[in-house]
């Protein structure tokens, strides 16, 4: 046991003398958020990875459809993602918050939100990655919709 503990304290050690290089991504994303109805969204984000754990922002709308009654989201989010340390297929997971505007109609609401989810980037060519994801949003105050699901495929850039 103590071994082990001398291993990986002194891998430890090596990783914070010669720290993995930073690489961020730039992503561009269309999807579609299923609650209450079915209904596009689009959106960008920008991110930094130090091997597992990484931290994003990312901005997004979801449409309104009146006829439906499913509220347009528009969200600003921090989040922070922890991945595989792998570069064919990435999968990773991220929860995060940041403030939400809800209209329809005439009625608007502003609050903070949280997220969750997950999902998957795939290499293409060179510096150009597939990237698919799964989010929950849970909107605080008085939403006309609380949990919001939304779906996306993107490409993503890395630099």
């Amino acid at each position: 046991m103590k071994q082990l503990a001398a291993v990986a304290l002194l891998t430890l050690g090596l990783l914070m003398i010669h720290p993995a290089p930073a690489a961020a991504d730039l992503t561009a994303f269309l999807g579609k958020a299923t609650t209450p109805a079915t209904r596009s969204a689009k959106g960008v984000s920008v991110g930094i990875g130090l091997v597992i754990v990484g931290f994003e922002f990312e901005y997004a709308k979801i449409a309104e459809d009146e006829r439906e009654a499913a509220p347009g989201l528009t969200t600003g989010m921090g989040n922070i993602v922890v991945m595989t340390p792998t570069s064919k297929l990435q999968l990773y997971g991220t929860t995060g918050g940041g403030v939400f505007h809800e209209q329809l109609r005439e009625f608007t609401t502003t609050n903070v939100a949280t997220n969750i989810g997950g999902g998957a980037k795939i290499a293409l060519a060179g510096p150009i990655r597939l990237r698919l994801d799964y989010r929950v949003f849970k909107l605080n105050g008085t939403p006309i919709v609380d949990r919001v699901h939304r779906f996306y495929g993107g490409l993503s850039l890395s630099f």
